[in-house]
């Protein structure tokens, strides 16, 4: 089979800019278009995000120092500041050996259905359907609940705050999941009353985020009253989980990966970038870079700083306690804890477009009725240059469906629900270490087109320690936080990674397997089309 270069079927001239670099630009785009046929997919969306504005985007939901901020507590449960220190050094090691990894596949197979469309590709062909068909699920239901994890942490920083300053105030469920909707809605409405605002958007919460790290860490050194000894830092055994040390540190590992959650949200906007094969991952690593250099100096200085650690542990919101005893400042502390807030609510955003990305992506390899035609997204109507609206909303009407309705679990149980947003991390990256792991058993050589980011012999080595690891960190997630286990602290997350896929499996049987068809891939196009 052949395939020919075709202009994108926008049908628009290429309009040079004022340094004459339309013609450049054009081709540019003609590459890329054709890369993506090549995969098997026609081009529904312009490029209009920049490489600054996918750096914007990925780092803005991960935002790794304000992440950190929301379950460093549990750290200190598991091993004291040594573990909320050295956890992170680890947990950096750990998911960046995956996100390489998993750049590499991405610069290989840009496209928006990200790790289920490379699974498909990779996979053999006997087992290629069910194999992306689950990830698909996986990477989709994990993106759901991911948005909902930062929608909780809005509810429950909200709550806090108000705790803090009002100590016999304690928030009912009801109201926690009131607050949920409100930051529900809020992060959302954009998407659907002005989103050819968002790429600007995400860039901006990008300076936000970064600048929120610059103001706060300044704050914490110009502002501490007492910096602990060093062996404050290093002691071990100051864990209260019940837990035997070497157990409890590996916990501690697996709680600091939320600080690098959903490192695969560029790879969803791969069809709206140009030169996707190369951006893709530089963003995603360019993430991991700036989250380590923001998150791990910041938990330095503030183990340094506390004073008083079963406070911390005590309180209903451990950042806003720890800003409190550096700064021995409501008001400071407030305003520190409103910045963290803000850089949470932005985060939201990209979780939405992304999470809207992969349900339009998935939905587009499933034959018969899809959801939609198109994602929501910055499309223009070819004739007139007008934003066209229509079947353009339901994608993400479905990511603020679910979130809806899995905040209603909240009020049933807030153990459960904690287990799902915390088990939500293993379930993405279970995804990322998939199409590794099919990588590495079938050959790179074989299975890999030429591609921009080209990680030779460092590649095989992320292919075959991502499933290893994933495996490791992944059973011990599994593991109660705490012990003795009681109804209360009991960790539902094997429980809802078993029950996801006995749905999933579901869905195939009773339908993935006669309507899902996966993207036609044509070889030699894709030879020819790539590595530019």
């Amino acid at each position: 089979m052949t395939s020919r270069l075709r202009p994108s079927p926008s049908g628009d001239k290429p309009i040079a800019d004022k340094s004459g670099h339309g013609s450049e630009i054009a081709l540019e785009s003609l590459g890329d278009d054709a890369n993506l046929r090549a995969q098997g997919h026609e081009v529904a969306l312009q490029r209009s995000f920049s490489p600054l504005s996918a750096l914007g985007l990925a780092f803005s939901i991960t935002a790794s120092w304000a992440g950190y901020l929301s379950n460093f507590g549990q750290n200190l449960i598991y091993g004291g500041p040594q573990n909320v220190v050295f956890g992170l050094l680890v947990a950096t090691a750990v998911q960046w050996i995956i996100t390489l990894g998993l750049s590499e596949v991405a610069s290989a197979f840009p496209s928006a259905g990200g790790q289920y469309h490379c699974t498909y590709i990779l996979a053999p062909t006997k087992h290629k359907k069910f194999a992306a068909f689950t990830v698909g699920w996986m990477t989709l239901l994990g993106w759901w609940v991911v948005t909902c994890s930062g929608l909780s942490l809005c509810a429950v920083s909200v709550a806090g705050m108000i705790n803090f300053w009002h100590e016999t105030f304690e928030a009912a469920r009801w109201q926690v999941y009131l607050i949920y909707l409100a930051s529900l809605f809020l992060t959302a409405a954009p998407l659907f009353l002005s989103p050819k605002i968002v790429p600007r958007f995400v860039q901006a919460a990008l300076y936000l985020s970064v600048t929120g790290f610059f103001v706060i860490f300044c704050m914490v050194l110009g502002l501490r009253k007492r910096t602990q000894p060093g062996s404050f830092i290093t002691r071990s055994g100051q864990g209260t989980s019940g837990w035997n040390p070497g157990t409890a540190w590996v916990l501690g590992v697996g709680n600091a990966l939320y600080a690098y959650g959903a490192t695969d949200g560029a790879i969803h906007i791969a069809e709206e970038i140009p030169r996707p094969g190369k951006n893709i991952p530089l963003a995603m690593n360019l993430t991991m870079a700036i989250g380590f250099s923001t998150a791990f100096p910041l938990f330095l200085a503030l183990m340094f700083s506390v004073t008083d650690l079963d406070a911390v542990l005590n309180s209903s919101l451990p950042s806003m306690e720890v800003f409190y005893q550096v700064t021995q400042s409501r008001s400071l502390a407030t305003f520190m804890m409103t910045w963290v807030l803000v850089t949470y609510y932005t985060a939201i955003m990209g979780q939405w477009v992304t999470a809207g990305r992969m349900t339009w992506a998935f939905a587009r390899d499933v034959s018969g009725p899809r959801i939609p035609s198109r994602p929501i997204s910055w499309k223009v109507n070819r004739a007139d240059g007008e934003m066209k609206n229509s079947e353009a909303y339901r994608s993400p009407t479905l990511s603020v469906c679910f979130c809806c309705l899995y905040g209603l679990l909240y009020l049933a149980s807030t153990t459960a629900f904690n287990s799902i947003v915390t088990g939500a991390i293993l379930y993405l990256n279970i995804t990322y270490a998939v199409p590794q792991g099919i990588l590495a058993m079938r050959g790179r050589k074989a299975s890999l087109p030429a591609r921009p980011f080209d990680l030779g012999p460092v590649g095989l080595a992320c292919n075959i320690l991502s499933p290893l690891l994933v495996a490791f960190i992944g059973t011990f997630i599994c593991f109660p936080p705490q012990l003795p286990v009681a109804a209360d602290n009991m960790n539902y997350t094997p429980v809802i990674l078993v029950g996801l896929f006995a749905v999933i499996l579901g869905l195939w049987y009773t339908r993935g397997a006669k309507k899902f068809i996966g993207p036609q891939i044509d070889w030699e196009a894709l030879k020819l089309t790539a590595c530019r």
